[in-house]
Order: C-alpha cells, then structure tokens, then sequence
C-alpha cells in the first residue's frame, strides 16, 4: 500500500513529511502544524500516521514511526479527536459492578439507523459493493486495533479478551481469519481486496471511526475505551450478520462473501457475553477507575456506527 491522496494542506504536509524521511533521524524544529482545511483532511492525516504502526506505506520509511513530527502531529490530531468523541457523550456515574447491564442499557436504547436492515430488505447490488468498499477500510484488519489493548489489562480481562481474539484470528487456521474471509468474499464479488484499496473513496465517517478505535488502541490510558468499544460493537453485530446474510442471499452473492456474514451470527452471539462480562466487567471490578471509560467506549461505537449509516443513506439519496 502507498500513501493515500492528500485531502487538504495538513494531509499534504504530513504525507510529504513522511515521504522524506530516511534512515538517519530527522530533527524537528517543532513549527506549527498546519490546520486541516476539511474535517476530512485532518482524518485522512491522522489514520495514514496510525498506519505507521500497522503494515506501514511502501513509499514511506519504517523509520517514520519514530519521526517527531509524525508522533507530534499524531498527538495533536489525538487530542482533538478524542475531545470531539467526548463532547457528544453525556455519561452518567455508574458503579464496577454495574458496568455490564449499563453496557446492555447503551445497546438497547440504541436507535440508530441499520445498514444491515436496509441490505436485507431493500438495497441493490451496487448500494451493497459500496458499503462492502467503505466497510473493507476496517474488515481487512479486524481485530488488529483491539489486540494493542492485551498487555495494557489485568489479568483477568486479558485472559478473556485473548479468547475472543483468539476466535477473530481463526482459532489458529489462517484460512478462517476474519479480515482473510472478508478479503476472499471481495475478489468473490470482483472487489479488491489488498488492504487499503478503497482509502481514496473512505467516507470522513469511515476514517473517523477507524482513527477513534486505533486510538483507542494504541494509548494505554483510553484501555478502557478499547474494550467498551469491542463490547458495543459485538453486541451490534449477530443480528446485523444474519440481516446481511439474508440480504447478500436475495441479491444472489457468491458463497465465500456470505460465509464472511454467517461465521459473525453465532460468533459474535457468543463474543457479546464475553466482551461485556469477562473483559469489560472484571476490567472495571479491577480498575474501578475504568468504568466511566468502558461506558465512553461503548458509546462511541454505536454513535460513530450511526453517524455512518446516515452518511451512506445521504450518498445513496434514500430515507433509512
């Protein structure tokens, strides 16, 4: 994968910035950081700096990770992030002991709109190969943000997060690795599937809520964030799964994109309890401190899910 186009004058500093750097360290001056012109020219910048620690660019050094304007720039983008994704939470106190049905309460109060309800009933097949291209910025890495998160928990919870992670890997057969699945359904349905292929077309939504989970990954202090997030968004997925699946089958797509839909029904049945008791639950009656956190997590998975779903309505010119 090589860096995606530039949105604005931030991105095109930050990809040229990358560009140059080689193996010797590069000092910084710590000039000003150019603003974002566009909400998406700052989240395009911030999830090309988080891929530095991911898979990487191949026309960017791997010595960029260590840049100090790359890490400087990150952590402003961060900030501003994780103040927005705070300010559309209004959270309430909430005891340890009380943080699995207070994630329940989130999930089940959510009304956000459905994309899996709209493909299983009324999409066509282009509105669907769409939402499969903004989904595969996120599916040809599942699982990969939250695993940041394992040596950052107690014991306890890391225990519990390496099952369900163990699960999203394929139980050790690379052959049923969820982010592998996903890639074989899209060259079923004549979609790429390299990792990145679709960045250029990833909604602003789509980058936001990738920036927010590998954010929430990859800083110890939002651990909590981490695994309320994993825990809202499987708690959101079975149903949603058995819709798609439904919704690929009346639009007669191929086995092997189906099969990525069917393995989540009964998986992630499974992972809601997991997700919600073992790793959220302990992690709060461990880390009392972490509850608020878990809740923040959970939170901003479903409101980042819906502000998504209205955006592709809003493409597709129809009412949800």
């Amino acid at each position: 994968m090589i860096l995606p186009k530039p949105r604005g004058n931030l991105s095109e500093w930050v990809f040229h910035r990358l560009r140059s750097v080689t193996d010797e360290p590069r000092p910084w001056s710590g000039a000003p950081i150019p603003g974002a012109t566009e909400d998406e020219d700052a989240a395009i910048a911030l999830w090309a700096l988080h891929e530095l620690s991911y898979g990487g660019f191949e026309d960017v050094s791997e010595h960029a990770e260590q840049d100090l304007a790359a890490q400087a720039t990150r952590t402003h983008l961060e900030r501003e992030l994780e103040q927005r994704l705070r300010s559309r939470w209004v959270g309430r106190p909430v005891e340890p002991v009380e943080v699995p049905a207070a994630i329940d309460e989130l999930v089940a109060g959510d009304d956000g709109p459905s994309l899996a309800a709209f493909v299983h009933r009324r999409a066509d097949r282009d509105q669907v190969l769409e939402l499969l291209r903004q989904r595969s910025v996120y599916h040809l890495k599942e699982a990969d943000p939250t695993t940041w998160v394992v040596p950052r928990l107690p014991t306890r919870a890391k225990a519990a997060l390496m099952e369900l992670q163990f699960d999203e890997y394929g139980d050790g057969d690379p052959n049923r690795l969820h982010s592998h699945l996903f890639a074989c359904g899209l060259e079923a349905v004549g979609l790429r599937a390299e990792y990145g292929a679709y960045i250029d077309d990833a909604l602003p939504e789509v980058l936001e809520m990738n920036n927010a989970l590998s954010m929430f990954g990859l800083r110890r202090r939002l651990r909590g964030a981490a695994v309320g997030h994993l825990a809202a968004f499987e708690a959101t997925s079975s149903l949603p799964s058995r819709r798609m699946v439904q919704g690929l089958e009346r639009l007669d797509f191929v086995e092997p994109m189906v099969r990525y839909y069917s393995e989540h029904v009964e998986a992630d049945a499974v992972h809601e309890q997991l997700a919600a008791r073992d790793i959220c639950g302990t992690l709060a009656a461990d880390e009392p401190a972490q509850a608020q956190e878990v809740l923040f997590g959970a939170f901003t998975c479903l409101d980042l899910e819906a502000r998504f779903a209205r955006a592709m309505f809003t493409a597709w010119g129809v009412e949800p």
